[in-house]
């Protein structure tokens, strides 16, 4: 086989099957590569594209980062239905199959770990937001006859913005403190910048679950029912993930969650022996 290896996760063997049209990165279908008791997911991908300083070049181009994105997650989610993957970064890319095998062996003992402690676990996304501040930028101010109904105004306007946020605050504590307690493990993630994602409201809750994929039913209905509990706060439920922000502990396995959401670096391309 020619050309480079691009990889996605690594894994214990599986038999389950993958989807039949499932295509990765460049339009290669992903394959199994076993090294002892541990599967590194690779696929064939152009050295005019990935190798290094063309790779780097590629950073410059969102189109075609975005869909080079898509095509890595799209195997990442189809592995995550069929057994417990720890993905690795986007753009991790090697010269041939020995690199991966190089590469394998030298974090053979991390992965196992890893996978050991994560197996038949997945994550679910957590977060919640609060709306209000549309609604108050859109409500036309009372007219006010003096200076002195003026500054009362304004008194009243900056407690109720306080009390607002208290609010928020102490649903968004209440609400990670009765997840936890249902999760095997968390992580709490920075607030995401509503600039930045595109997403209205200010986000209070950016929260990672890692659950037993058994209790996931469960899970899902305990976070169902907070929704519309609190006027004016937004909760939302993405997943399942892979592991991302559970797999990275002890420099084993790939990037974050929120790497994920908002992917911006590569590995450089490894050689072989």
């Amino acid at each position: 086989m020619t050309g480079l290896r691009y990889v996605y996760a690594v894994c214990r063997p599986f038999d389950a099957a993958l989807q039949s049209q499932l295509t990765g990165v460049a339009g290669a279908p992903p394959r199994q590569l076993r090294h002892h008791d541990l599967i590194a997911v690779v696929s064939e991908v152009p050295e005019r594209d990935f190798a290094e300083q063309p790779l780097r070049a590629h950073l410059e181009d969102l189109d075609w980062l975005t869909e080079t994105a898509r095509a890595h997650q799209s195997v990442i989610d189809a592995l995550t239905v069929v057994t417990t993957p720890l993905p690795l970064r986007l753009g991790t890319v090697f010269r041939d199959d020995s690199g991966v095998r190089v590469m394998l062996e030298a974090r053979e003992e991390g992965f196992r770990r890893t996978l050991d402690r994560l197996a038949g676990r997945v994550e679910w996304g957590v977060k919640v937001y609060a709306e209000s501040e549309e609604g108050e930028a859109a409500q036309e101010p009372a007219k006010v006859s003096s200076g002195r109904d003026y500054l009362r105004q304004r008194r009243r306007s900056h407690r109720a913005h306080e009390e607002m946020w208290e609010n928020a605050d102490r649903f968004a504590r209440a609400l990670h403190g009765t997840l936890s307690e249902f999760a095997e493990d968390t992580r709490l993630h920075a607030p995401q910048n509503s600039a930045l994602s595109g997403v209205a409201g200010r986000n209070v809750l950016n929260a990672a679950y890692l659950v037993p994929r058994t209790h996931s039913e469960e899970f899902v209905e305990l976070v169902d029912r907070t929704k519309g509990e609190e006027p004016g706060l937004r909760v939302e439920l993405t997943g399942p993930w892979a592991v991302y922000s559970f797999s990275g502990e002890g420099g084993e396995g790939g990037e974050s969650r929120e790497g994920r959401e908002g992917r911006d670096g590569v590995e450089s391309v490894e050689d072989g022996p």
